[in-house]
């Protein structure tokens, strides 16, 4: 499988709230990073959580968010940041 997104891309985090096993956190869908790293292919979780093959498998990356834009009220210092690990799935390009 060929990454979508190579690693320097703009990301948006898709918003929804299927039912179900999620392991993208809440907080951080429709925000946008940048994709710090390609970690690899992997069985889907989201349907191993249901005893299902969890293929095909997914692209993984590592997705690194400013910390103002996860948190609107964050305190500390402006180039403070989050990285996340996201299946290709739940990102879509900016």
């Amino acid at each position: 499988m060929t990454p979508r997104f190579p690693v320097g891309a703009t990301v948006n985090v898709r918003r929804g709230n299927p039912p179900g096993h999620i392991r993208t956190p809440y907080y951080i869908r429709g925000k946008s990073g940048v994709v710090e790293r390609i970690c690899g292919e992997f069985r889907n979780p989201e349907e191993l959580a249901y005893g299902r093959s969890g293929e095909p498998k997914q692209v993984l990356y590592r997705v690194r968010f400013s910390q103002k834009d996860v948190w609107p009220d964050y305190a500390g210092p402006i180039s403070d940041t989050i990285d996340i690990e996201l299946y290709e799935h739940w990102l879509e390009q900016r």
